[in-house]
């Protein structure tokens, strides 16, 4: 056979190869898209959506009891309030399934924990904050532009009043670094860890995206976060962990803290 033959072969098996592996991805995607899948993969997020929810509730109402309503709304308490239900919330949503099935125990790896973070990922992290202000940005003035939503909508983050300097440090330590790192790990650590492993990264994407813009009960910032996941959730498919959507979230919540409580 000559070489030009050879060649031209060698070309169209490149060809053919390329159109099953598109197809074997497609074919993956329509598999994990299942109604048994994806009835599951809700009630995962469901799981997670509930116990964050009677957390808050419950909580709220113990430190009301305990410490009244003036010290519930200063900055300090308002901080232990949300420090312990991020920890108990995650306690509950990655270690009791363990306690219920052995199988279902949780990995550093599922929760994409492993390693440490690199310059990769801080490289990422800035290109998917930028990438998460432009399209939140077209989106929610679309949907604003239609009547939908309303976009200038101001969230509702807990502090109402930084008087002094002291209560700026408290509320910049809950919002930008201990925020950020319990809702890694929590949405795009175990819930997508898990959701990836058993149902595929569509699902997963789809799934905790949608979950993590519903708990924050505010279509202009549901649209926002929800969009921030999907691109922290890409963010951990290109490096393997959550460090680059942690420091995506940081930077996010960091600009938004700047906005609201330094420039004011």
């Amino acid at each position: 056979m000559k070489k030009e033959e050879l060649e031209k072969e060698l070309k169209e098996t490149k060809k053919e190869l390329q159109k099953t592996k598109k197809a074997l991805n497609f074919e993956k995607v329509k598999e994990a898209l299942t109604w048994k899948n994806v009835g599951y993969a809700i009630l995962m997020a469901a799981w997670v959506f509930t116990v964050c929810i009677v957390t808050q509730i419950a909580l709220s109402y113990l430190m009301l009891w305990i410490i009244g309503r003036a010290n519930f709304k200063t900055p300090l308490w308002t901080t232990i309030y949300a420090a312990l239900v991020y920890v108990v919330s995650g306690i509950i949503i990655i270690f009791v399934p363990k306690l219920i099935k052995k199988k279902w125990k949780t990995s550093r790896e599922e929760l994409g924990l492993t390693g440490l973070p690199t310059y990769t990922d801080m490289g990422i992290s800035v290109l998917g904050f930028v990438a998460t202000i432009i399209i939140s940005n077209i989106v929610t003035s679309f949907l604003q532009a239609l009547h939908l939503i309303n976009a200038s909508q101001a969230q509702d983050v807990g502090y109402d009043n930084l008087a002094n300097p002291s209560d700026r440090i408290i509320a910049f330590l809950a919002l930008v670094v201990f925020a950020p790192i319990a809702e890694e790990i929590i949405f795009r650590g175990w819930l997508y860890g898990k959701t990836r492993k058993k149902y595929g990264v569509t699902l997963a994407i789809i799934v905790t995206s949608v979950c993590f813009g519903a708990l924050h009960f505010q279509w202009n910032v549901g649209i926002t976060v929800g969009i921030m996941s999907v691109i922290m959730c890409i963010e951990r498919e290109l490096t393997g962990t959550i460090y680059a959507g942690i420091l995506t979230h940081m930077i996010k919540n960091g600009v938004a803290f700047w906005l609201l409580y330094v420039l004011m």
